[in-house]
């Protein structure tokens, strides 16, 4: 997984409320069990105007132009803002896949569906409350912002702005830490355990 420590970025802005993970990854693309690949059809439903299917040239689609994905102004940016609710429905953990591979590492948002949330932890994505008001302030400013994970805070030219973070998943993220990474950090004590395991009981 990869590391989260620090990131400068403009923020997408993509005002809505209550957007589900079928909405982030429509179901049809979920046939998949590879963590990549899942970018291109990205909010597929509102990002074309033609419905997708698994296997179809998107280069060849025609997008929505007043979909902000698609608005490139935004074609680099690592920040997602949206509203209240984001990731809610169905558990799937192809939404984050899907996000991250796309190329957005932190997600700002007033609230999230709590699996959603999760979720984003276990691959790699840095979901930060914040409240409405200044999730407000974010949608109005047209800058840079800068996310400093060690010191929890969010930055603009002329605000700064705190968020709160669970310790351990802090130091997963920094770490660059997925529940894999967490279990080989005890490798050796696994290994030492099977080989004396086996010696004991050697008709296994």
């Amino acid at each position: 997984m990869k590391k989260f420590t620090s990131l400068s970025s403009i923020a997408m802005p993509l005002d809505r409320a209550n957007i589900d993970t079928d909405a982030i990854i429509p179901k049809q693309f979920l046939k998949s069990i590879k963590r990549s690949g899942f970018g291109p059809n990205l909010f597929d439903e509102w990002r074309y105007l033609d419905h997708g299917e698994p296997g179809m040239d998107n280069s060849k689609r025609p997008i929505n132009p007043e979909f902000v994905l698609n608005d490139p102004k935004y074609s680099e940016a690592q920040i997602l803002l949206t509203r209240r609710n984001f990731g809610c429905g169905s558990s799937r953990e192809h939404a984050p896949w899907a996000l991250d591979d796309y190329g957005f590492r932190a997600i700002i948002a007033p609230s999230f569906a709590d699996i959603f949330y999760n979720n984003c932890f276990k691959n790699g994505l840095l979901p930060i409350t914040l409240s409405s008001e200044i999730v407000d302030n974010l949608f109005n400013y047209n800058g840079e912002i800068s996310i400093d994970l060690d010191k929890q805070m969010v930055e603009t030219n002329d605000q700064s702005y705190n968020f709160e973070v669970d310790p351990e998943r802090k130091r997963r993220l920094i770490n660059g830490l997925d529940d894999i990474g967490l279990t080989l950090q005890h490798e050796s004590k696994i290994r030492s355990f099977e080989k004396e395991h086996f010696s004991k009981f050697t008709w296994l």
